[in-house]
């Protein structure tokens, strides 16, 4: 009997597009392009197949697809929050030939990879207490934040897509004080993402230090442990993502766990481990005894994305074919 064709999965953010072909032996010619080497995501999705095609895979026969991406999906037009793509999706459906392409939120996607990731794939932080069937909160760094849930719902979960990463913020500390004074003079609505980001990075760095350097250059002269003032502005965001995570796990009532996705707190090692993110995530006043029962994973997993769209696209054709 044939094998069935390989499926064509991509999870872009706003950096990185990471893509795979999927089929009955797992992922296969996982490749991570940079999104600004590409005007549009459909010159990537064509690159990306000419690379697969050249190493011997049978894209041709390509019949259904997904995408995981840092975006609002509503609707057929998809225009990226902190990249310059946007894309019918039907129109580009037709223009590939695919019978499916399956466009979702890149945080709902990991949300339901979280159920499948195991200890090698995730990095405890502090204390909690691990329970089945309860639901997951998620939380992610990157080029911008990321939050999503999953609800159990009988056998199976429910993943939630929503923005939360634009949800206001709000200070813990003096200094988180005036690096909101400060970003409120500049934009007006100042949301966790402006500071749980590459940009948020800088952000806190120039305004606690006074001087404008890049993300990785912070997080590196802290990893190095020479730079005072990095050091403190790693420490404050580790701190703030403490808050925002309780926050998010006080919403959701995720009672099954935290999770931190996202590019940036992976990078961060000890550094992460070490900080006040996990007294802070349980500093929730009353309900202080709650969130310190909720156990905190890191995700060491590099493409867990592309495992949560690979079982949304096996649901999503399995019931419209």
């Amino acid at each position: 009997m044939k094998a069935a064709p390989m499926q064509l999965l991509a999870d872009i953010g706003g950096t990185n597009a990471r893509f795979a072909l999927h089929g009955e032996g797992g992922f296969a010619c996982i490749e991570v392009l940079p999104c600004a080497a590409y005007d549009t995501l459909s010159a990537a999705v064509k690159a990306y197949l000419a690379l697969a095609a050249q190493r011997g895979f049978a894209v041709g026969e390509l019949a259904h697809a997904a995408i995981a991406i840092a975006n609002p999906v509503d609707g057929d037009w998809i225009s990226m929050t902190n990249h310059h793509w946007c894309f019918s999706i039907a129109a580009m459906r037709a223009e590939h030939g695919l019978a499916t392409l399956l466009v979702v939120n890149d945080f709902a996607a990991l949300a339901m990879a979280l159920p499948t990731l195991r200890d090698g794939q995730r990095e405890r932080i502090g204390g909690g207490v691990e329970s089945g069937g309860r639901p997951l909160g998620l939380i992610g760094p990157g080029t911008g934040l990321g939050v999503s849930g999953l609800v159990p719902a009988g056998e199976r979960w429910i993943a939630l897509a929503g923005e939360g990463g634009h949800a206001s913020f709000a200070p813990c500390t003096d200094d988180e004080a005036a690096i909101l004074a400060a970003l409120r003079a500049e934009h007006g609505h100042v949301s966790a993402e402006r500071l749980l980001s590459g940009m948020g990075i800088e952000a806190i760095h120039r305004v606690l230090a006074g001087e404008r350097l890049d993300a990785a250059a912070i997080t590196g002269r802290a990893l190095a442990g020479a730079d005072p003032a990095c050091l403190r502005t790693v420490e404050t965001f580790c701190g703030i993502l403490g808050s925002v995570a309780g926050n998010v796990a006080l919403t959701l009532g995720a009672t099954g766990g935290m999770y931190i996705g996202g590019g940036i707190v992976p990078r961060l090692g000890p550094l992460f481990a070490q900080s006040s993110f996990r007294r802070r995530f349980e500093d929730k006043g009353r309900l202080a005894s709650y969130v310190a029962r909720i156990p905190t994973w890191v995700i060491t997993e590099p493409y867990p994305a592309l495992q949560g769209v690979a079982a949304m696209l096996s649901a999503h054709v399995a019931a419209h074919h």
